[in-house]
């Protein structure tokens, strides 16, 4: 949150009229709140996931699918929204502000989250029936991967790295098949260089904000990626996986694979090393910040691609 003392005083110099601050400050607090509740409900996240599934369509180079595009938002949600309910214990260490926002309105929260799975499935059997197949995927690996089915077996999320590579091929399957399963004939290596980008783009996010929750993740004994590894080798390892982009990104350049957003996919390679470096300083108190930029990161990259077509 921003002080508003020290902003005050500092434009009180410049002469700005209090009235005018407080204006501000009225706007900038129903922002932040609706922000901050949109992030705590997954709803941020369900936006930014449908627009990541949006470029997968670009990067085909074929129409988007309404339909499609409302099976991932209420797929996102849902299977997010189920994480978040049992994450409950830890978030109040990680995440005291997603708890409250949840706390205020479980129940709806709850029933919410059971729409959004009928409403995925109905949504995706208007393309065909391996379309809810892949829909059925993150709804079965989400429920392993955030409840214990039984006494005697870890869920899925305690397990060092599981979490991330659970995550990363949801993501991936999700955004890589169900537009695939429009087309009539797709290059298998295209395939799996869409494949690939989206998988590691999610591997990389998610233990991003794992080194972000390093301290409440080691108070709650889960064993994550950079718990195991400490901060500065988790750090880089980050970076050698962004590094794997280049490769990538050259390989489908030699085979005329995504030539028209060249750019936005060097981009989305730079940004990746910047918000890396960012969130990894040491000490850095990270806020808000690292949901606009990491989660919505599709929410800009999008925009962009579609300016420079």
């Amino acid at each position: 949150m921003v002080d508003w003392r020290y902003v005050s005083g500092y434009y009180k110099n410049l002469e700005i009229p209090t009235l005018l601050l407080r204006k501000f400050k009225k706007v900038y607090d129903i922002a932040y709140s609706v922000l901050a509740f949109l992030i705590a409900t997954s709803l941020f996240l369900a936006i930014s996931g449908t627009f990541k599934l949006y470029l997968s369509f670009m990067l085909y180079g074929t129409e988007p699918r309404v339909n499609l595009l409302l099976t991932t938002f209420f797929l996102v949600f849902s299977v997010y929204g189920i994480n978040k309910l049992t994450d409950l214990k830890e978030d109040e260490i990680n995440n005291p502000e997603r708890v409250k926002y949840i706390k205020k309105v479980v129940r709806i929260f709850k029933y919410s989250i059971l729409l959004s799975f009928i409403l995925a499935i109905i949504l995706s059997a208007l393309t065909s029936f391996w379309a809810i197949l892949v829909v059925m995927f993150p709804i079965f690996s989400g429920v392993l991967y955030s409840i214990r089915v039984s006494p005697r077996y870890p869920r899925l999320k305690d397990i060092t790295g599981v979490k991330n590579l659970i995550i990363a091929l949801t993501w991936a399957n999700g955004t890589t098949f169900l537009p695939y399963l429009t087309l009539t004939h797709v290059d298998g290596l295209k395939v799996a260089l869409i494949y690939y980008f989206f998988f590691m783009k999610s591997i990389i996010n998610t233990m991003l904000f794992d080194l972000r929750d390093i301290e409440g993740d080691r108070a709650n004994g889960i064993k994550t990626v950079p718990v195991k590894l400490g901060f500065e080798k988790s750090k880089a390892l980050l970076l050698a996986l962004n590094t794997t982009f280049i490769p990538w990104f050259f390989i489908g350049y030699h085979f005329g694979y995504f030539t028209e957003y060249s750019l936005v996919l060097i981009f989305s390679i730079l940004n990746g090393y910047w918000y890396i470096l960012h969130f990894s300083k040491k000490g850095k108190k990270i806020g808000k910040e690292i949901d606009l930029i990491v989660d919505g990161e599709w929410l800009y990259t999008v925009p962009l691609a579609l300016m420079l077509v």
